[in-house]
């Protein structure tokens, strides 16, 4: 066999066959689903939701050999409908035919609608590959005719044990003498990505230039450079980490906050996505509770966008610590949530007559705007009337929280409405 040396190392030593492959043994070990579906020779199309480096384009690869499968394979960042509709006429000249789609939670509805009806009939079998919720991600119609399969992250072993397959197996490898002494900077830089690993693995080999090689943490620190946080923009740890970073900002813990800033921005991330976040945040999870929140994440994000980095940290971590160590209340957020709730339940009801335009003389003349009352006319600009249509009047949508500045709206509220609204 010739080896291809100037591949990257993942892809010299890339399994081909099921029995290869590190991990996943719960799908497809001796009883695993997808091992009886290939010795059965019927695959069904399926979705393999997974984190980064553990195996879902591999897995694909092998079943489409196993079963003698004609095999296409599309990139959801880099393919549209018109890529979809060519493969789909191409697989009608086959019997078998797997249509491997990466990243498939990026396609668009409609990317996602072209492949329905060959999927239906049998024209192709579909895998995708995701790193995201796929019942979030794809779209109802199709994922009901896919099997959903959960890879799961490596176990430390496994990467261990594959980093030393790696350097039995591997034609460049085995030529030189390589021990590793400490096998955590590998773990942590790659961050359980076996591709990362592997191929950082390959890059300090490369970097020491000898037939005797020793690695530490240290060689592997000063050899990747910048000891990246385990972050991946376009992947899963993209979501965890900014659901920590969100978690702990709500939890009123700006030290954890800050944390998973720095990790963010270690890993690259869009200063402009961070700090739309904390707008977000500062409505939702603050509120009413502190409007200044609010009005400093508008302004640090507008500053930010300006500035970009490195100096953006600086803003983004005084807005971060702010919020963090505000008040905190969702009212807001429950009150609209609520409130569109009971617009889906009830439908378009009547607005009151008496809170309707009345631009002419015939709409007058049908009472619209009859009985309306101008607060500003009343003592502390407020009049007792009702606004809410019929049906639903008096339902309360908005609950103050408990903190100091919505308890002064409560009680302002509670003495204007007295005990309509139950404030």
């Amino acid at each position: 066999m010739i080896f291809n040396t100037n591949q990257p190392l993942a892809e010299r030593i890339r399994p081909t066959t099921l029995e290869e492959i590190v991990g996943q043994q719960h799908i497809i070990g001796k009883e695993g689903v997808l091992k009886r579906a290939v010795k059965a020779g019927v695959i069904p199309s399926m979705i393999l939701w997974g984190p980064p480096g553990v195996g879902k384009t591999t897995i694909a690869n092998i079943i489409a050999q196993q079963i003698n499968a004609n095999f296409f394979s599309l990139s959801a960042v880099s393919s549209g409908v018109k890529d979809v509709r060519e493969v789909i006429h191409k697989a009608k000249g086959y019997s078998k035919t797997i249509l491997f789609i990466d990243e498939i939670h990026r396609f668009s509805k409609s990317q996602q609608d072209a492949l329905l009806g060959a999927v239906e009939k049998g024209i192709i079998t579909l895998i995708g590959a995701t790193t995201e919720n796929p019942s979030f991600e794809v779209i109802s119609a199709l994922l009901s005719r896919c099997q959903v399969y959960t890879l799961k992250s490596l176990e430390e072993s496994e990467l261990i044990d594959l980093l030393k397959r790696a350097i039995k197996s591997d034609e460049k490898l085995k030529k030189k003498k390589i021990t590793i002494k400490e096998y955590d900077a590998l773990l942590n830089i790659s961050g359980g990505d076996a591709r990362k690993l592997l191929n950082l693995l390959e890059l300090v080999v490369d970097a020491l230039q000898s037939d005797k090689i020793k690695i530490t943490n240290d060689v592997v620190t000063k050899i990747a450079q910048q000891r990246i946080a385990i972050y991946d923009k376009s992947g899963e740890q993209h979501y965890d980490i900014i659901s920590a970073f969100i978690k702990s900002i709500r939890g009123s813990d700006p030290n954890a906050a800050v944390y998973y800033l720095a990790r963010m921005i270690e890993g690259g991330e869009d200063v402009k996505f961070i700090a739309r976040r904390l707008l977000i945040l500062a409505s939702e999870d603050i509120g009413n509770a502190n409007p200044t929140a609010l009005v400093l994440a508008t302004n640090a994000f507008q500053a930010v966008s300006m500035i970009g980095y490195p100096e953006a940290e600086i803003i983004l971590s005084q807005c971060v610590t702010y919020l963090a160590s505000s008040a905190k209340s969702n009212a807001s957020y429950v009150a609209i949530k609520t409130a569109r709730s009971l617009v889906k339940k009830t439908g378009d009801l009547s607005v009151p007559m008496s809170l309707r335009n009345a631009p002419t003389k015939l709409m007058k003349n049908e009472g619209y705007g009859k009985g309306y009352k101008y607060s500003h006319n009343f003592e502390n600009n407020f009049s007792h009337q009702e606004f809410l249509p019929e049906k639903i009047k008096e339902t309360k949508l908005y609950d103050p929280g408990k903190n100091p500045r919505e308890e002064e709206l409560r009680k302002r509220l509670k003495a204007l409405w007295k005990e309509k609204y139950g404030y």
